[in-house]
């Protein structure tokens, strides 16, 4: 089959590899009709390439139809349309019974001192090969592969596999009261899904995000946005009765792109060979905060600061006086996509799309596009939001 591959620092390449095989009584095959690239796997590109070796399968934003099961797959059958969500979770352990599936027991990375395992992510997550390809293994599928209606476009649902769920969780997380305000840094995919999911719950909601078209894209869907620029938390403040806002989701993490030393500091862990650089990442990794920051100085004491964009530094320089003083709540991690599929799967399959998942992707190619469509979405070239790739072809 044709799959995506990683074969160095800003270099993917779609190469033929082997078919994937039934390999646990758990398991489906699933053949992939979309597949998104997301704002994660342009970590895997630029920062955490010392975790990943040449021909890695890259992607975790699959669905498809459902091509083999395996013997202890019970609830689903060949023919199925279903949506793979990016972390494997087993269902039945202590941790998804309580609702933290991106903390699963059965699938927890115990080597690398990580979570439950993820689709396509590097070594920290297990190698598992991932869903830009052709063809895909559904570890758990019994579990994890979620059955979707026959009818509608991908698009409709595709974006269950991550990026709604962490939009959802991440809105959640942010604790905003009944009619309060939420603030959102980073209209991305999920920001922009963030800050829809604010206006469906009747929130005031406040975006900043530096692109013109990611503004528009929001405004669209009736969030009130403004800029980046120094004095966003002051403008923030003074929408927010001088308080602030209660809660605030960092929509960003470490990709952004106006903290210089930082990135030099990853721009040089990189070089190194990839134990040096994995430790380096591992003890003076630094990630790019300003949004972070920005988030803790906005949001009004006693609010809620939510993190749904990924950081992988383990040196963060923290304002702790100012969070201290400031009574700041923090909510962090990845989703817990399994726990929130059942709440988003009404909301997406409303012919009305309130949460707009029709209006968010901007570029379609194919399998063989993916490598002009990386350096398209890291450089934002062409107003590019969100990328899906095709592998039947688009």
């Amino acid at each position: 089959m044709k799959a995506v591959t990683w074969q160095g620092k800003r270099k993917v390449s779609t190469e033929t590899v082997p078919d994937p095989v039934i390999q646990q009584p758990t398991d489906a095959i699933i053949e992939v009709t979309s597949t998104a690239i997301c704002g994660s796997d342009l970590h895997l590109y630029e920062v955490l390439g010392p975790y990943m070796k040449p021909g890695d399968i890259l992607g975790h934003e699959p669905m498809g139809i459902v091509r083999e099961v395996g013997s202890a797959v019970t609830n689903l059958s060949v023919g199925d349309r279903v949506v793979i969500p990016f972390n494997i979770s087993c269902g039945h352990c202590w941790m998804c019974t309580n609702g933290l599936q991106s903390q699963c027991e059965t699938t927890q990375v115990r080597e690398q001192g990580t979570g439950a395992a993820l689709l396509g992510f590097s070594q920290l997550y297990g190698s598992v090969p991932g869903g830009q390809a052709e063809y895909l293994r559904v570890p758990h599928a019994d579990y994890g592969a979620q059955k979707i209606p026959s009818d509608g476009p991908d698009e409709q649902y595709l974006f269950l596999s991550d990026i709604l769920p962490t939009a959802w969780q991440g809105v959640e997380y942010a604790n905003v009261p009944e009619g309060g305000t939420l603030v959102v840094f980073g209209l991305g995919p999920v920001g922009q899904f963030a800050a829809r999911i604010g206006v469906h719950r009747g929130y005031q909601v406040i975006a900043v995000e530096p692109e013109a078209e990611r503004r528009a894209m929001a405004e669209r869907h009736g969030v009130k946005t403004i800029p980046w620029g120094d004095d966003v938390a002051a403008q923030i403040r003074d929408e927010t009765y001088g308080r602030g806002p209660d809660g605030v989701v960092d929509a960003v993490g470490m990709e952004a792109h106006d903290a210089p030393l930082a990135r030099t500091m990853q721009n040089v862990a990189g070089l190194l060979p990839d134990k040096l650089a994995q430790k380096a990442t591992e003890t003076i990794g630094v990630d790019t905060l300003t949004a972070l920051h920005t988030a803790i100085d906005t949001v009004r004491r006693g609010g809620t600061v939510s993190i749904s964009g990924v950081y992988g530094g383990a040196k963060d320089p923290m304002n702790m006086m100012m969070m201290f003083d400031k009574q700041v709540n923090l909510r962090m991690g990845q989703a817990n996509v399994r726990r929130w599929t059942d709440t988003l799967m009404p909301l997406v399959s409303d012919s009305s799309d309130p949460l707009g998942v029709k209006d968010l992707t901007t570029h379609t190619g194919t399998l063989d596009d993916a490598a002009d469509l990386y350096k398209t979405f890291q450089h934002k070239d062409d107003n590019c939001i969100k990328v899906v790739l095709k592998p039947r072809g688009v």
